[in-house]
């Protein structure tokens, strides 16, 4: 019988994104491919070190150790890498007692179309133009800062890893179509708009998928033993909050923290929360989150 992923949460990663590969990726820069296939031929028994999605990725991986879960989350490298020179991220994998067992390896070509066909909810890369692609595809994705704090460590809740993820709301949960109004005519137009239209739901953004994916998994669990929570970090405030409890609400989903910071820094808020990843369109809020949290920025609008 042939291994099912439609009712599985799907975890697209890069080796980049999964691994710190910042001196591997410079040798790929300066010296070029050939120089970059032969240093990890060279050091394919050395293991990587772990990057800025690791702590995530792993922790969505121990929901599979919890009872009625097993084979919930399926994570797959997916990378622009060859075959021969992924062996490297294949031992790092072993050596971290990762249970990823399947890969993607296309040697420079698009990532993007072969997404769906492994029914990605999440991709996280290093490269832009694969996240365009996967946005354009349908997919929720996020540059991850590669350069950015890495957080390995994890909290410990009746014996599984809880899993922290914070997104913002317009552009990435939501559509942008109140942020292009703030954007064009300033924030007295954007809020009248969402004052006019409380009542009537956002469209949906590139990550409400994902967002409803990860809802649905958490209700299969008692109140106090859900392995995931989730909080919007967003720049609205009232009187624009209503128009996304309201959306919210009626695409009964859950979050369970809510932040209408109406222009407050994001940084400090994300650290309290913990986040393992952080997803924002704009690169003045990822920027300063990246060095607090591990940060995605989603390249839409």
């Amino acid at each position: 019988m042939a291994y099912e992923l439609d009712k599985k949460l799907v975890i697209g990663v890069s080796s980049r994104a999964l691994f710190d590969m910042s001196m591997e990726n410079d040798i790929f820069e300066r010296q070029g491919v050939e120089a970059y296939c032969k240093y990890q031929v060279a050091h394919e028994n050395e293991p990587l070190k772990p990057g800025p999605g690791f702590s995530l990725i792993r922790s969505l991986l121990a929901i599979n150790q919890l009872p009625g879960q097993e084979g919930r989350v399926e994570v797959i490298i997916m990378s622009r890498n060859s075959a021969d020179t992924s062996l490297r991220v294949f031992n790092s994998i072993g050596h971290y007692n990762l249970n990823i067992t399947r890969a993607a390896l296309v040697s420079g070509a698009q990532l993007a179309q072969y997404l769906n066909a492994f029914k990605t909810d999440l991709f996280l890369s290093a490269y832009e133009d694969d996240v365009l692609e996967a946005i354009r595809s349908g997919v929720a994705a996020g540059i991850i800062y590669s350069d950015g704090v890495h957080h390995y460590e994890t909290d410990n809740k009746h014996g599984s890893e809880l899993i922290r993820i914070a997104f913002d709301g317009d552009a990435v949960l939501f559509s942008d179509e109140s942020e292009q109004i703030y954007q064009k005519d300033g924030l007295e137009a954007f809020e009248e708009n969402e004052r006019e239209n409380a009542k009537d739901p956002l469209k949906q953004g590139p990550f409400a998928k994902l967002l409803k994916t990860i809802s649905d998994l958490q209700k299969e669990f008692p109140p106090d033993e859900v392995p995931i929570r989730t909080a919007l970090v967003t720049s609205r405030s009232a009187p624009a909050h209503e128009r996304v409890i309201r959306t919210l609400r009626a695409w009964n989903v859950r979050i369970d923290e809510a932040f209408f910071l109406g222009g407050v820094s994001k940084r400090d808020v994300l650290e309290a929360f913990g986040a393992q990843i952080f997803f924002d369109d704009q690169a003045v809020h990822t920027d300063r989150a990246s060095e607090v949290v591990p940060s995605a920025r989603v390249p839409v609008g």
